[in-house]
């Protein structure tokens, strides 16, 4: 531990990925409240002077704030890890893996979990014609917050003519219809709270990464009105998936159920091993709800880390 009378925590955020902004709200919004909690606290946006920076720095734990690749996708945890530095959130495995759409589905289907059927196509081959009948949805297989994702309806002319933004290989995937439900998980411990509860996310057209950022993009209703033997199921999933992933830290996992056919018609869309925290971001939602302020999400994330050495 540093020598100050409180712990010294560097908040890593902002980075080069496509989410940049919002690693920058998450990052500001967690260093507000960890100095509102006590602990000394030093911003960090990392750039490729990182290391010198945090051998400067010496925190006793990094908070990362990172989002999207380079951030979460094991890079940067491995480098915290070479400097035995403890950090929060999931470790080099994980990352790695929840940030691979595809393997992320392999991992699940393994565990028993119920996912829709997906593939992995060029770029350039879905430009040229449907690789899967419609409606389904093409998206970068290692991105997140909804960056570069199309949806081709069944009445579609065409194939989806993808931007310049994709990289050259994509996921498909089968679309799957109804309401977008989430849960966070908060730890997996028998003395940590688990997953906490169930939001139904309401927008008026594609949960996209306007609906999901900007100020009255969506509607989030929590708990969500749903069966209880579907509340418990998104709540025991994505406990699992969680597991079958080896998280640590925080998660949040996302659902799609079609109430036509009940439980049957839920399935796991993703895991975000790094959710957001700004302002609208759903899990500091479902830590207030269940009693947990933000600050005390924060420090408990702090904690946890601490605790991983």
């Amino acid at each position: 531990m540093s020598s100050g009378t409180a712990p010294k925590v560097a908040v890593l955020l902002g980075g080069p990925s496509s989410e940049r902004e919002v690693s920058l709200s998450t990052g500001r919004e967690c260093v507000a409240a960890l100095r509102g909690e006590g602990y000394q606290v030093e911003e960090i946006d990392a750039g490729p002077d990182l290391p010198a920076r945090l051998a400067a720095s010496q925190p006793d734990v990094v908070f990362n704030a990172l989002h999207g690749r380079w951030g979460e996708d094991g890079c940067v945890q491995g480098l915290l890890e070479w400097l035995r530095l403890p950090y929060t959130h999931s470790g080099v495995l994980s990352s790695a893996l929840a940030m691979d759409k595809e393997r992320t589905k392999d991992a699940f289907r393994r565990a028993g979990l119920p996912v829709v059927p997906s593939r992995l196509a060029r770029a350039d081959e879905v430009r040229a014609g449907h690789v899967m009948d419609p409606p389904y949805v093409v998206k970068p297989y290692n991105e997140g917050s909804s960056v570069g994702v199309y949806l081709v309806h069944d009445a579609a002319d065409g194939p989806p003519q993808l931007g310049p933004e994709m990289p050259d290989v994509v996921m498909v995937e089968r679309f799957a219809p109804g309401r977008e439900l989430t849960t966070a998980v908060v730890g997996d411990g028998p003395d940590d709270p688990g997953a906490l509860c169930v939001t139904d996310i309401l927008t008026d057209g594609w949960y996209d990464y306007d609906a999901k950022y900007k100020a009255g993009g969506s509607r989030h209703v929590l708990p969500a009105d749903i069966p209880d033997e579907i509340a418990s199921a998104c709540l025991d999933y994505a406990l699992r998936a969680h597991r079958a992933l080896g998280c640590r830290g925080v998660t949040r996992t996302d659902f799609r159920w079609d109430e036509a056919r009940g439980l049957d018609g839920l399935v796991l869309l993703e895991l975000n091993t790094q959710p957001g925290m700004t302002p609208t971001s759903l899990v500091p939602e479902q830590a207030q709800h269940c009693g947990m302020s933000f600050g005390a999400l924060c420090r408990w994330m702090v904690e946890d880390a601490s605790w991983q050495r």
